[in-house]
């Protein structure tokens, strides 16, 4: 008797390498077959007359075939003319057939067709229809279920998967499925069985329009449940940690004073409650993951700094990791200029490093001299060891793997406190859902003096009055920003080089002082232009977006950004945060080569109309969905089986009621739910 864990390689004539194609779309066992959900829907529940046909429609037909002709065209073609019992016409194409086809159609015979109706020259037409010959005693397509159409991958066909999805089907109906979530929903929702029946072959009359809007209560049954599953896992990823032990640090004020004295602004009172609660953390046995988010500008880095200064005043060394060698460098320059009138000792560890400097860097590190260690992925690497290792600060999180944060963790003699940054804000939704296993501290404030930054869009054919603003700008002794897309031209892509628009630069804007930077220059060469610019030496920067994050230029008030339509809300917003961390007035100028899509008007108006990273973040989250706001490296919430973030954001509350509930469950319940909807190798990572 078949099992829903069963794999699927165990269907009868399904084989190997149809088992392997079926793996890279998430399927491996029968059960995983139940949640591969149709994305649609065909009504071929009842025939449809032609005098009811509309243009556009899929619709069921059933016709007498008239005559067949084949058309001897550039690409040949076979039509078959078909008509009803009013003469009413309709005309099949096919654009590739073969003699057994042209043979099947004889005059006379009985015909059902399924496909979307089209307007031909001579009246209504089907092209390629689904099709069965009645009275050559062909299975009808008349059916009494409303029609699944599955997701699919290459080699696949619909009418495979309906069949394994039906083997599946059967196998559920024999088998006692553990239902937890039944238990605790109770009469509210239908239960898994029969909510996983109804999503496969709804029954005629089942309301078609909540279907196709994921609003009707079976789904609603399985979003709740999915969202609810990983909440849950996370939440129990917390509790681990919480049973696990940190060194506990005594909160000291002697250093915190003595940073606070030296700062020639004040700290705002959402910075004041971001460093309370992390402190509170720390001072605790179990060790903290917190997230701490906020806006460009809203200072995050000395947040980090007034941290790390517990660390110290506890005798232990504190690791920050970058994602990019620039941002890292720029850590390195803040950060030291916070603590060096303390005496606080900053390693930097990056892969450019040679090898006589790295060594320097690891031995500082090893010792234990070096307190305060910043580094990209190079900290990773098995050479680099801690003396006395209790606080991670990770910015960018989501551009690292749980992977690589876990290697890091791991150099710790006990499980150390981790600060996770991000410069991106994030909305709730995700925030719920992504990061549930994560404290949130938020700073929901600009330092004060902030001026809004003016966003104007222009077309790229404008770029000689950019010029002369350029030249205005510098002559109030400001600098500007030029960041391009591309480092090369290319003709495919259409956007302007940043090679291009240097040599553009440099010959328009004589006497004033261009300079290029982008990745591929060496640490050395980029170290030099970035103090040159945070000098005052550099007018006009023309930047690819390595500049995204980090670079903080008070004396920058103008930012062209090339090309704006290719980048996404968030980038954009993170680039024209480089501006406006003065009190001056300042403008971002996004300049975009026409014809714009839709999507990309979208976007450029959102920023045109606000500066609030927040609703910014909300609007990128709607327009780009989960995946790519999250990053590459994040798992589990973009792709889910059936719930989106973005559509059921309104169902999280529900689902995070059940998630509290489900914690009351038992090991076997709890994973059971787990398992369902989480592939095993998209689990997270306890210590990670």
């Amino acid at each position: 008797m078949s099992s829903l864990s069963d794999p699927v390689i165990s269907i009868n004539g399904l084989g190997g390498k149809t088992s392997e194609r079926l793996n890279q779309i998430g399927i491996y066992s029968l059960e995983n077959l139940l949640f591969h959900l149709p994305n649609r829907y065909q009504d071929k529940t009842q025939i449809t007359p032609l005098s009811a046909a509309k243009v556009d429609d899929e619709i069921l037909v059933e016709l007498s075939i008239d005559r067949l002709e084949e058309v001897p065209t550039r690409q040949r073609q076979l039509l078959c003319y078909l008509s009803d019992n009013n003469n009413q016409k309709l005309l099949i194409r096919f654009f590739h057939f073969n003699q057994y086809q042209k043979q099947a159609f004889v005059r006379g015979e009985y015909i059902q067709c399924f496909g979307e109706i089209k307007i031909g020259r001579s009246g209504l037409e089907m092209h390629h229809p689904e099709y069965r010959l009645i009275s050559q005693e062909q299975t009808p397509l008349l059916d009494s279920t409303l029609t699944p159409v599955y997701p699919l991958t290459a080699g696949i066909t619909q009418n495979k998967i309906k069949l394994w999805v039906g083997h599946a089907l059967e196998t559920l109906r024999a088998t006692v499925i553990n239902d937890y979530f039944e238990r605790i929903a109770k009469t509210t929702m239908p239960n898994l069985k029969d909510s996983l029946y109804l999503l496969h072959h709804p029954r005629k009359g089942e309301d078609l329009t909540s279907i196709s809007n994921f609003k009707h209560i079976a789904q609603q049954r399985l979003i709740i449940e999915e969202l609810a599953a990983h909440q849950l896992n996370l939440l129990l990823i917390k509790a681990r940690r919480k049973t696990q032990k940190s060194s506990i640090f005594s909160i000291h004020d002697n250093l915190p004073n003595q940073l606070m004295e030296s700062l020639d602004f004040r700290l705002t009172s959402a910075q004041l409650r971001c460093i309370g609660e992390i402190n509170q953390d720390m001072s605790s046995p179990q060790p903290m993951l917190r997230l701490l988010q906020g806006d460009v500008g809203s200072g995050k880095t000395i947040v980090a700094v007034f941290t790390l200064l517990q660390a110290v005043g506890n005798n232990f060394q504190t690791a920050i990791m970058a994602p990019t060698e620039i941002l890292a460098q720029q850590h390195l320059q803040s950060f030291t200029s916070y603590l060096d009138h303390l005496g606080i000792k900053v390693a930097f560890l990056s892969g450019s490093q040679n090898t006589e400097e790295r060594r320097m860097q690891i031995n500082l590190i090893a010792s234990g001299k070096a307190q305060i260690v910043i580094g990209t992925h190079a900290l990773f690497q098995e050479s680099v060891s801690f003396n006395n290792l209790g606080l991670v600060i990770i910015d960018e999180q989501h551009k690292f793997g749980v992977h690589q944060r876990l290697s890091l963790v791991q150099k710790a003699k006990k499980v150390p406190h981790q600060l996770v940054m991000t410069a991106t804000p994030i909305p709730r939704s995700l925030t719920m859902s992504a990061y549930a296993d994560l404290d949130t501290s938020v700073i929901d404030e600009l330092p004060p003096g902030r001026q809004k930054i003016e966003t104007i869009a222009l077309s790229n054919n404008r770029r000689d009055e950019v010029v002369e603003r350029i030249k205005k700008v510098c002559t109030e002794g400001k600098q500007i920003y030029w960041v391009c897309t591309l480092i090369e031209e290319s003709e495919e892509l259409r956007a302007e080089s940043a090679e291009k628009t240097y040599s553009y630069l440099s010959k328009k804007l004589e006497g004033i002082k261009v300079v290029m930077i982008h990745g591929r220059l060496n640490k050395v060469e980029k170290e030099i232009i970035i103090q040159d610019f945070a000098n005052g030496k550099i007018n006009v920067l023309v930047a690819t977006t390595v500049i995204e994050v980090g670079l903080n230029v008070l004396n920058a008030s103008l930012m062209i950004v090339e090309n704006a339509e290719r980048l996404g809300l968030a980038q954009l917003h993170q680039l024209r945060g480089r501006v406006g961390r003065g009190s001056e007035k300042s403008v971002c100028v996004l300049m975009y080569q026409s014809p714009l899509s839709d999507s990309a008007k979208q976007r450029l108006d959102i920023l045109r109309h606000s500066n609030d990273g927040f609703v910014i973040a909300q609007k990128d989250l709607e327009l780009r969905g989960p995946g790519e706001v999250l990053g590459t490296q994040q798992t589990g919430i973009a792709d889910m089986k059936i719930a989106s973030i973005v559509r059921d954001a309104y169902l999280l509350k529900q689902a995070g009621y059940y998630a509290s509930q489900m914690l009351e469950a038992g090991d076997k319940d709890q994973h059971s739910l787990i398992n369902r909807w989480i592939d095993s190798d998209k689990s997270h990572y306890a210590n990670a």
